[in-house]
């Protein structure tokens, strides 16, 4: 059995309508929304919105640290809108699900990332489409375990969570042959991001896990330029499939 494995599609519905192609499954770790694109300022939920010119300042900011003062610049941008803030950004997200789950293959196992909104999926969900968190699967004989979300940051994502919630939903998945989340577990090479220089939250609870049940394999993305893609723990081969909005192909597993 041939698995694609996926992550932070933000936005390429275009490449992940071609995600399964030669594949048995494919496996989606989450992030499918592209609210910013910190590389073309004209992309994105934002800029749809409120242009790129205004895009790049909200960009400048937060690189810059001075996140109140973004949050302050983008609340009184949805604000400017008319009504109410929240109602212009759900329309928004709902209209980029739509195109999002409208070409994602099937079968298809997904899982959160920390900018998706999990209350909004079930709206856009087709058939063959198995949405898991803290949960696993059995696909091509092997067990799968599913963790989707991200750590608690100063950026304050959608879908972040505290390290004890988290920790929870690793635990409730237990020894796996594939562990399967959207952040990485916690080594300092897999989360050095090279391009925006920083550190990125890597998850202790699933380094114990890993070292503890010593799964066949740990997926992954979150960071888009990692320092080291890969890396083995014990004899757990640590990976991460790739940035799929930027390079528009799948990560291979052969079971």
């Amino acid at each position: 059995m041939r698995v694609h494995v996926v992550s932070d599609v933000h936005g390429r519905a275009d490449a992940l309508a071609r995600a399964g192609d030669g594949a048995d499954v494919l496996v989606c770790l989450g992030d499918l929304l592209l609210f910013v694109d910190y590389d073309d300022h004209s992309q994105g939920i934002f800029a749809e919105m409120f242009g790129a010119e205004r895009t790049t300042e909200f960009i400048r900011l937060r690189t810059a640290g001075r996140f109140d003062e973004a949050r302050r610049m983008s609340a009184a941008l949805w604000s400017s809108l008319g009504g109410e803030p929240r109602e212009h950004v759900e329309r928004a997200v709902r209209e980029q699900y739509t195109r999002i789950f409208a070409a994602m293959p099937t079968p298809a196992y997904l899982t959160y990332g920390n900018v998706d909104l999990p209350a909004m999926w079930g709206d856009h969900l087709r058939d063959g489409h198995h949405v898991l968190d803290g949960q696993t699967a059995e696909i091509g004989g092997l067990t799968f375990g599913f963790v989707g979300g991200g750590l608690r940051t100063r950026y304050r994502t959608p879908n972040e969570v505290d390290d004890e919630e988290f920790a929870r939903k690793v635990a409730a998945v237990g020894a796996v042959d594939v562990l399967c989340c959207h952040i990485p577990p916690a080594v300092p090479d897999l989360l050095y991001d090279v391009v925006a220089r920083r550190f990125e939250r890597g998850s202790e609870a699933t380094l114990e896990a890993i070292r503890a049940t010593q799964p066949r394999y740990a997926l992954f993305g979150h960071v888009h330029q990692p320092l080291s893609a890969r890396t083995r723990i014990g004899r757990t081969e640590c990976v991460n499939v790739g940035h799929f909005r930027g390079r528009g192909r799948p990560f291979a597993l052969d079971l």
